[in-house]
């Protein structure tokens, strides 16, 4: 189960004017807000932010909105970005590289990536789950033709930045759709 939150419906709500550009700290703030109502009334796992319409985002409301809500979403939550356009991958990615944290997102005409804090290992990785499909650690590494311990070190933060769904020895890609 997904919840799916078009940003531009929540800027409608909180701003006065409505506007596709997430511009200003404050404005982050309240769109944050509005977002973490969201999830707290929803049962998914998995929320989805969608900039489909948003055509600018500055650093400082990337930071007030995804990156401050990477570090409020609990365990056992996940958060994708969707439909960013470069000018906002750049912005997100600068923000949470910055503050070493990392989320999955869905560019606009691209495959799933990692935005934010990461290393060659961590993107190979997470290419691997997404490539091969939900495995173990041996799985992966025959995979990806690494010892179990580099595979099992890449997994597991990939699965304690929320970046894949580890359960039961299993690493699954996100849900996306």
């Amino acid at each position: 189960m997904i919840l799916t939150i078009r940003l531009d419906d929540i800027m409608r709500l909180t701003g006065p004017v409505p506007s596709r550009h997430l511009v200003t700290r404050p404005t982050g703030a309240a769109v944050r807000g509005a977002i973490q109502s969201a999830i707290a009334a929803s049962a998914a796992p998995t929320t989805r932010l969608d900039f489909g319409a948003v055509e600018v985002i500055d650093f400082s409301c990337a930071d007030e909105i995804v990156a401050k809500l990477l570090l409020a979403t609990e365990g056992g939550r996940y958060v994708v970005v969707c439909n960013v356009d470069e000018h906002q991958a750049e912005a997100i990615d600068h923000v949470l590289d910055r503050q070493d944290l990392a989320v999955v997102a869905l560019p606009r005409g691209g495959g799933p990536c990692v935005l934010g804090r990461t290393t060659p290992d961590l993107r190979a990785a997470f290419a691997a789950v997404l490539a091969a499909g939900p495995g173990d650690t041996t799985r992966l590494a025959s995979y990806l033709a690494w010892s179990v311990e580099r595979t099992a070190d890449a997994l597991q933060t990939l699965a304690l930045r929320r970046l894949v769904v580890a359960a039961s020895g299993t690493f699954t890609p996100l849900p996306l759709q």
